[in-house]
């Protein structure tokens, strides 16, 4: 479905990010679909049990808005990363990662309910920080203002470059590091 997974992933620093540990991340694959939608589904639930709507429908909208979100992902970032993170033999999340020129694009990240708040995004994030700075990228995302990920982002330095709305786009500009090359 996606790209080989980067050496840089596959040798993720475990050791001096404990909170890695036993987490392992694999590309995407068709028969990782079902929990790929239901992670989905998870990060959309405060919103659907505002509407009201019985479980059905709700579980229809949900799956009809990630087919669509797949797709427009696969065809707008063909040459993304598209990771299936794991703890175990047990998938806990997805990691959507773009490197094109001095820019990289945090896609999306997503974590089942049980793995978060336990500061694997934070590790995440300064894994892909140290990534994207070696290589003098600065690193875009989307994120939806209510997303309690947001703070994250602002901790970490991204910037608000526009704001539809819906979407709050945001830039962390690169810091270069001395003496490391582009790889």
């Amino acid at each position: 479905m996606g790209q080989p997974v980067p050496w840089w992933i596959t040798h993720w620093p475990g050791a001096s990010s404990p909170v890695l540990q036993g987490i392992t991340a694999r590309p995407t694959e068709d028969c990782d679909l079902p929990f790929l939608q239901s992670l989905y589904a998870g990060t959309r639930a405060d919103e659907m049990a505002a509407t009201g709507w019985p479980a059905p429908e709700c579980h229809d909208f949900l799956a009809q808005q990630f087919s669509l979100q797949h797709r427009y992902y696969h065809e707008h970032y063909p040459d993304a990363c598209f990771l299936l993170l794991s703890r175990g033999e047990h998938a806990i999340g997805r990691l959507y990662w773009r490197e094109q020129g001095d820019s990289a694009s945090l896609v999306d990240v997503s974590l089942v309910p049980a793995e978060r708040g336990r500061g694997i995004g934070t590790a995440l994030m300064q894994l892909l920080l140290a990534r994207a700075d070696a290589r003098g990228q600065d690193i875009v995302l989307h994120v939806e203002p209510f997303n309690p990920a947001l703070r994250l982002y602002r901790r970490f330095g991204f910037e608000t470059l526009s704001d539809n709305g819906v979407y709050a786009r945001m830039r962390r500009p690169t810091h270069h590091l001395r003496g490391e090359e582009k790889s």
